[in-house]
């Protein structure tokens, strides 16, 4: 694809940025022969890279932690679902006006709805859990969210699902447990990541996401 002066930009933002949205969206582009490219970027100062975002008309932009919270102090709306999350990690750029959606709760609901019915545990209670914990409650699980506070009943946990909501690697827990992971690394996490990857496109775009590169 060439790029000119009417290419689309489509961003992420994060500590530390990845590739795999890069791969994602640009493979899905090209898919559809959209004039448009993705490029993740690392940030320190989320308020600074919204501001680009608005300067350069940045069609649409994703957050990850820890900016999923803080990205709602520097948009101008957002969808039904972010107020009841208080979490965002997808916005839109339309004419300057920056809207904030929330696609991980689709992602989120999907992974437990597949998943067996047992005592769900929740670990961390930031924004990406906020996510997690709406998407529970949409389906009726009932959910104990574990904190720093009582991390350590981790190990107490038995024939259950955990469902991993920090950047904490290598969490020990009984064999006995179902394991959902966030973190990109993990194979639900690239699950996840495909699924609300593919809501993102959809807000993107208009077009539905393409099923050979995206999941359901």
């Amino acid at each position: 694809m060439l790029i000119d002066k009417d290419t689309a930009i489509y961003a992420s933002f994060a500590k530390q940025a990845g590739n795999n949205g890069c791969v994602l969206f640009n493979n899905a582009f090209e898919f559809y022969k959209l004039n448009a490219i993705y490029k993740s970027f690392s940030t320190d100062n989320i308020m600074a890279a919204v501001e680009a975002a608005r300067t350069l008309d940045i069609k649409g932009f994703a957050v990850t932690m820890p900016y999923k919270a803080d990205i709602l102090k520097h948009v101008d709306d957002h969808s039904e679902e972010v107020d009841k999350i208080g979490a965002a990690n997808t916005v839109t750029n339309k004419d300057g006006h920056l809207k904030a959606y929330n696609t991980d709760y689709l992602a989120a609901k999907t992974i437990l709805s597949d998943a067996p019915k047992k005592p769900l545990y929740i670990l961390g209670d930031g924004g990406y859990s906020k996510a997690v914990q709406y998407a529970a409650r949409l389906i009726g699980l009932e959910y104990e969210i574990i904190k720093r506070s009582n991390w350590g009943d981790i190990g107490n946990i038995q024939d259950s699902i955990v469902y991993n909501c920090t950047p904490e690697e290598r969490i020990k827990i009984s064999c006995s447990n179902n394991f959902i992971d966030c973190l990109v690394n993990s194979v639900t996490g690239r699950r996840l990541g495909k699924i609300q990857a593919g809501h993102q496109f959809e807000l993107y775009t208009g077009e539905p996401a393409p099923q050979g590169i995206f999941c359901r």
